[in-house]
């Protein structure tokens, strides 16, 4: 797909995030000089091209209170993956949930679960009682508690420069 300049320009400005508004891609296009209607028009567009494939959210889970958090680490059998898979990431106690091929014989497992929480207990708990609710506890899992936190952001691009 081709991209115009000022699909570049709603590109670059969407990296930064959408802004905190009522009417968030109106904010946008006037950023650009585009219109609500353009804006999104553009993003349609830019998504059936292949260029956007999703918008993604960014959740400060510690500034809300929220102090653990542990990534889950399930040995799924491939043949379980997906319906397993599918279970778990639509439970609401799960932020992100994805497979990845194990690496056996030290790393076993498939399907990653994150799951967040006030405490450590709290993510414990609720991990032990997702495992029961969705019948999954036979399933070897173990929860990796994160020790440090690293600054999130979206995508950054930038405008490649014309041969001159």
């Amino acid at each position: 797909m081709e991209l115009s300049d000022r699909d570049l320009d709603l590109v670059s400005v969407l990296c930064d995030g959408l802004p905190l508004a009522p009417r968030p891609f109106q904010a946008v296009g006037v950023a650009i000089g585009m219109g609500e209607d353009e804006v999104l028009g553009r993003l349609q567009a830019l998504q059936q091209g292949g260029v956007i494939r999703r918008f993604g959210v960014i959740v400060r889970h510690h500034e809300l209170g929220y102090r653990a958090n542990a990534m889950v680490v399930w040995e799924v059998p491939a043949d379980a993956l997906s319906a397993v898979g599918r279970r778990l990431g639509a439970c609401p106690e799960v932020t992100l949930c994805y497979s990845r091929p194990p690496r056996p014989p030290a790393w076993p497992y498939s399907l990653f679960t994150m799951v967040h929480g006030k405490s450590r207990g709290t993510v414990e708990e609720a991990v032990a009682v997702l495992a029961e609710r969705e019948g999954v506890a036979h399933y070897r899992h173990e929860l990796l508690f994160s020790t440090r936190r690293f600054k999130q952001c979206g995508a950054r691009y930038q405008r490649r420069m014309a041969a001159e």
